[in-house]
């Protein structure tokens, strides 16, 4: 009796201990489930869940944060994922969190990983929607790499005929065999070289041209850069301009003292008519007045050819402007 008694005894502490053993697993596994414990709620909508079920991890930053309580479908471009996240982590997570739909591994289970954002924002609350970011769809890489390995043949059919053809070319293989091509390169390679140099050469000698100029030395530089040689300049000018117009005054009064003279002779009067009835001082006059009007076609001619010369061209045609303006005021 007292044998079988002890053996009750033992009977039922080993069922108690099975008992609060399995009490305690199912313990341990709620609690990584964030079926007991302290938690808080939060949503995401994605466009495609690719195979996320119920019960299957949450991730932050890689840290497991809870799990998957329920998927709702709300039509059929969205569909809502209700996760379940240990209220430690209320203080960590934000608002502007991005959540993603990944893989435990290469061929693991699908899992949300939650990212954090670089950009301030309030802590999540009960029931907030995070934004999502569009995972990437293995199908749709395995499209890709399709046609990729479809391009990628073509090329590479492409490139065995253009082998093939290159063999088959004796033109080519003529042309590569050749020994005179390289010592034509060569010499070109020596004659683009020297015709650099002279040219280098060329550019260095007009720097120092201009670097010379621009200091005011040499004839061009002078006249450049020399104020007072440019005054003496404007006065050579308006002399010569004054002489030109003197010119033209004593040609005129020639030209009246010419016609009053034609006038006398025609007329019989005064001791002109006397004069120029000698042939030879009618000679001497004659050959007077044909070397001066040379000598009026040679300064006007001149005077022409110093309108076009590049240092008094600016001058004349300021000139030209006051007259313009000059005749434009009077009239």
């Amino acid at each position: 009796m007292a044998k079988k008694l002890i053996s009750n005894v033992k009977l039922g502490v080993f069922v108690l201990a099975g008992l609060l053993f399995l009490v305690i697993l199912l313990y341990m596994i709620g609690k990584n489930r964030n079926m007991f414990g302290s938690n808080f709620v939060l949503k995401a909508r994605f466009e495609n869940i690719q195979g996320l079920v119920s019960g299957n991890n949450v991730k932050f930053a890689g840290i497991q944060a809870g799990t998957v309580r329920k998927i709702n479908i709300i039509n059929d471009t969205l569909i809502e994922v209700t996760m379940v996240i240990e209220k430690r982590l209320s203080k960590v997570i934000h608002k502007n969190a991005v959540a993603s739909i990944g893989t435990e591994g290469l061929v693991g289970n699908k899992v949300v990983n939650i990212t954090p954002s670089k950009h301030p924002a309030p802590f999540a609350e009960e029931n907030d929607i995070l934004p999502v970011r569009k995972a990437v769809n293995t199908d749709e890489i395995l499209e890709t790499l399709y046609h990729t390995n479809s391009d990628v043949a073509k090329i590479a059919a492409g490139l065995k005929v253009t082998v093939d053809k290159i063999n088959n070319s004796s033109a080519l293989w003529s042309l590569l065999s050749d020994e005179s091509i390289p010592n034509n390169i060569r010499a070109s390679v020596a004659t683009i070289r020297a015709t650099t140099g002279k040219t280098l050469k060329i550019a260095n000698d007009l720097d120092e041209l201009i670097a010379g100029v621009n200091a005011g030395e040499g004839s061009l530089g002078t006249i450049l850069k020399d104020s007072a040689l440019a005054n003496n300049l404007n006065e050579a000018v308006l002399k010569i301009s004054k002489l030109g117009e003197e010119g033209d005054s004593v040609a005129t009064a020639m030209k009246q003292l010419i016609h009053g003279i034609q006038d006398d002779v025609s007329n019989g009067k005064g001791t002109v008519n006397a004069v120029l009835k000698d042939s030879l001082i009618v000679k001497k006059i004659a050959s007077s007045l044909d070397n001066i009007q040379k000598g009026t076609d040679g300064f006007n001619s001149n005077m022409e050819a110093l309108k076009h010369n590049f240092l008094f061209r600016g001058y004349f045609k300021k000139l030209e402007k006051q007259k313009r303006k000059f005749h434009g005021n009077t009239h």
